[in-house]
């Protein structure tokens, strides 16, 4: 069977209770139609990039399937369906990631620095002389001295 990585976008006024169950219903959705869902994630309350049926944030979640291709016709004609799912996203993979997502290793390593703790940020050396380009009075001074011996020189 085709194997997919599923992400699901839920309205941002639904609980975390409300949409845990939501994954679930679409996890019973998948068996049903003769698949199996392998991993569930549940990235929690995120900022989205633009504004989605006047909602600025969801509620992000993660589900590997491995299912024929009608369970995912079906669960994605749910989906629309659906009043509090805003957006989905289906891609169909060669394999299925076995950790932790990209998503959850991310927040992970943001949980394991303190506050102030900018991580390893190499050495930076020392950075010289801090004055920028001459202002532009000094260059057009400079450029009126160049300008005269230019014409002394002639």
């Amino acid at each position: 069977m085709p194997l997919y990585e599923h992400v699901v976008l839920a309205r941002q006024d639904i609980s975390s209770q409300q949409a845990d169950s939501l994954l679930e219903d679409l996890k019973k959705i998948v068996e049903d139609n003769g698949g199996s869902v392998g991993k569930t994630e549940n990235w929690g309350l995120k900022s989205i990039a633009y504004r989605i049926k006047k909602n600025r944030k969801a509620h992000y979640a993660l589900m590997n399937i491995d299912a024929p291709t009608e369970a995912m016709t079906e669960l994605e004609r749910q989906e629309r369906l659906h009043q509090d799912i805003l957006r989905t996203l289906t891609i169909r993979v060669d394999e299925l990631e076995e950790g932790p997502s990209a998503q959850m290793r991310r927040s992970d390593e943001r949980e394991g620095r303190g506050r102030g703790d900018r991580g390893d940020r190499g050495d930076r050396g020392d950075r010289g002389d801090r004055r920028g380009p001459p202002r532009d009075r000094e260059r057009s001074e400079h450029r009126r001295d160049d300008r005269e011996t230019s014409k002394e020189d002639a």
